[in-house]
C-alpha cells in the first residue's frame, strides 16, 4: 500500500522532534543491547509457552505509586501476572503493547499538526509546511492551509516531523502496576507471567556404524524466541512436556486420544536420572544464556557413544493385497534407550537425523525420523527411507471358499409379542469361510544376507471375525495383536525368497 511504503520512510522523523516540546525517547532505540530486565529466569515448555520470572531492584515510594516494567514479552498473558515486593501490594496493572513505530506514530497524530519537510532534489533546498493529519486509512491524508493533500510515494524526499511522542506509545513492551506500599525504599520487586512465543524442541544427530552395530548420538536443544523481546543472561530451564491449558469451551468434556509416539515399538520402564516436577522431566541449561528475539539457538544436552543399534528392513502388507510389482522395503534403525544398551536417558520429543560414513570416512546423511517423548528403556524403530536393494511383492496366490458346516449354521432366538405370547423363530444364517494363501516374494541385491520384518495387517475385521486362524507358515510368526502378525524372514545374499502363509477366516 502507498501509505505503508510512505510511512516506512518516516522513521527518521524521531530524530527531528522539537526540543522544546518533545518527550524523551527511551535509550533502547539507540542502544539495542540496553535492557531494564533484572535477574531473569525462563522456563520453556514444549507447547510454545514459557514462564518468565524477573526480579528487579526498584525504588518504591510510600503509599500509592506506579511502577513500570519495560522489556517484558510483547505476547505476555497479563491475566497470569504475579507481583511481589516486600511491604507492597498490587492495586491494578496495565500492559502497554502499542509499540512506537512510524505507522503507529502517524495514526496517533490524526487530528494533530505535524511538520512536513520537503527537499528539492535539484537544489537540495528544504521547505517546511505545517499540516494537519486527517486520515491514515489507505493512505495519509493531510490538510495544508486550504488544500487537502494525499502524501504519495513518488520518490521525492519527504519527512514528517512530530512535535511529541504520544504518551501511550512505548518503544518497548511495558507492564505497569499500581502498588500500595507501607514504606519507601529500594528493594527487590519480582514479576512472574506466562507468555507464548517461546518454544523448544530436541534435535538429535546419530552416527551409525553398521560394522560395529552401534550409533554415537548427540542431542541438541533448539530454542526459538518470537515473543518480541530479548531475554538477557537468563537462567534457562526446559521442561519436556506440555502442561494442559484451560479450554474456552467449558461444556465440552470429550477428550481425543493422542496419537502413539512415532517410532516407539515398546515404551520403557526405567526411571531417568533427572529432576522431575509432576510428570515432567527438567532439562536445565548449564550456563546462563541470552535468548534474542527472532532467534533460533541450539544448546547441547546429550552426548553418548556406542549405543547398540541394528539396521532393519521391514514391510507391512494389507489384507488381500495384490502388488502390481515389487515394493521397496522400508529401511530403519532399531535401538533402545536403556542403560544396558548404552544410552540411559529420557529423550524429549524431536527429530533424529542419521549419518553413516562412506568408504573415505566422511559422514553422509542417510535419513531422519521423528520421536515422541521417550522414557528410558524404550525400544525404538526409526525409519530412515526406502531400501535400494531389498524388495517385497505381496500376492494372493490362492483363495477358495470352504464349507462352514462344522461351524455355526443356524441361530435360534425368542420373540415376545405385544400380548405376551412367546414364539420360537428359527433363522438360517449360512456362514461362508475362506482359505487364503499369501505369497510374499522377497529379493535382495546386497552381497550379504538380510532379514526382512514382514508384517501382515488387516486381520481383525471386527468382533464377528475374531475366529480367523493361521494354518501354515514357512517361518514361525509372532502375533503382535489381533490385527497384525509378524515374521522375520531371512533372505540370502544376491538372492530371492518366496514366503507363504495360509489363513482361514470368514473374510
Amino acid at each position: 500500500m502507498i501509505a505503508s511504503r510512505y510511512l516506512a520512510g518516516t522513521a527518521t522523523a524521531l530524530a527531528m522532534v522539537s526540543a522544546a516540546s518533545a518527550q524523551t525517547v527511551p535509550s533502547a532505540i539507540t542502544d539495542p543491547d540496553a535492557t531494564a530486565q533484572g535477574d531473569v529466569a525462563v522456563t520453556i515448555y514444549n507447547n510454545n509457552q514459557a514462564l518468565v520470572q524477573d526480579v528487579r531492584q526498584l525504588p518504591i515510594a510510600q503509599g500509592r505509586s506506579r511502577i513500570e516494567f519495560p522489556d517484558v514479552s510483547a505476547q505476555i498473558r497479563p491475566e497470569t501476572l504475579s507481583f511481589a515486593a516486600a511491604g507492597a501490594g498490587i492495586v491494578e496493572q496495565n500492559f502497554d503493547f502499542d509499540l512506537l513505530t512510524p505507522t503507529k506514530l502517524m495514526e496517533k497524530a490524526i487530528g494533530q499538526t505535524i511538520t512536513l519537510v520537503r527537499t528539492n532534489p535539484a537544489t537540495g533546498a528544504e521547505t517546511r509546511e505545517r499540516a494537519t493529519v486527517l486520515s491514515t486509512a489507505g493512505g495519509v491524508v493531510v490538510k495544508i492551509g486550504d488544500r487537502i493533500e494525499v502524501l504519495r510515494d513518488d520518490g521525492l524526499p519527504v519527512r514528517a516531523v512530530f512535535d511529541r511522542v504520544p504518551p501511550n506509545l512505548r518503544a518497548r513492551p511495558t507492564l505497569s502496576v499500581m502498588v500500595d506500599s507501607a514504606r519507601s525504599g529500594t528493594r527487590p520487586a519480582s514479576i512472574r507471567y506466562l507468555t507464548p512465543g517461546l518454544g523448544w524442541s530436541a534435535d538429535y544427530v546419530a552416527l551409525f556404524d553398521e560394522g560395529k552395530g552401534a550409533i554415537d548420538m548427540q542431542g541438541w536443544v533448539t530454542l526459538t524466541n518470537n515473543t518480541g523481546t530479548t531475554f538477557h543472561n537468563a537462567d534457562t530451564l526446559l521442561v519436556a512436556g506440555s502442561p494442559g491449558q484451560a479450554s474456552r469451551n467449558t461444556y465440552s468434556t470429550r477428550r481425543m486420544s493422542p496419537p502413539p509416539p512415532p517410532g516407539m515399538v515398546q515404551p520403557g520402564t526405567q526411571s531417568a536420572n533427572r529432576e522431575q516436577v509432576g510428570d515432567f522431566y527438567l532439562y536445565p541449561i548449564a550456563a546462563r544464556t541470552t535468548i534474542a528475539n527472532a532467534q533460533t539457538k541450539q544448546v547441547s544436552f546429550l552426548d553418548v557413544q556406542g549405543v547398540a543399534a541394528r539396521r532393519v528392513y521391514a514391510r507391512s502388507v494389507d489384507w488381500l493385497q495384490n502388488d502390481s510389482g515389487p515394493q521397496a522395503a522400508a529401511s530403519a534403525l532399531s535401538f533402545a534407550t536403556s542403560r544396558a544398551a548404552g544410552l540411559g536417558d529420557a529423550l524429549p520429543a524431536g527429530t533424529v537425523r542419521f549419518y553413516q560414513r562412506d568408504a573415505q570416512g566422511t559422514p553422509q546423511f542417510i535419513g531422519e525420523s521423528g520421536i515422541g517423548h521417550t522414557p528410558v528403556g524404550s525400544q525404538l524403530l526409526l525409519r530412515t527411507g526406502d531400501a535400494f536393494d531389498v524388495y517385497v511383492q505381496a500376492q494372493v496366490e490362492k483363495r477358495e471358499k470352504i464349507s462352514g458346516s462344522e461351524w455355526q449354521k443356524t441361530a435360534r432366538y425368542r420373540v415376545i409379542e405385544d400380548d405376551g405370547t412367546v414364539r420360537q423363530v428359527e433363522s438360517e444364517r449360512p456362514v461362508e469361510y475362506y482359505r487364503t494363501t499369501m505369497r510374499y516374494t522377497m529379493t535382495n541385491a546386497k552381497p550379504v544376507a538380510v532379514d526382512v520384518d514382514l508384517i501382515q495387517q488387516g486381520l481383525d475385521r471386527g468382533w464377528w471375525s475374531n475366529d480367523y486362524r493361521v494354518i501354515s507358515e514357512d517361518e514361525p510368526g509372532e502375533q503382535l495383536n489381533t490385527d497384525r502378525r509378524k515374521w522375520v524372514v531371512p533372505v540370502p545374499a544376491n538372492g530371492t525368497r518366496e514366503f507363504r502363509v495360509t489363513y482361514e477366516a470368514r473374510y
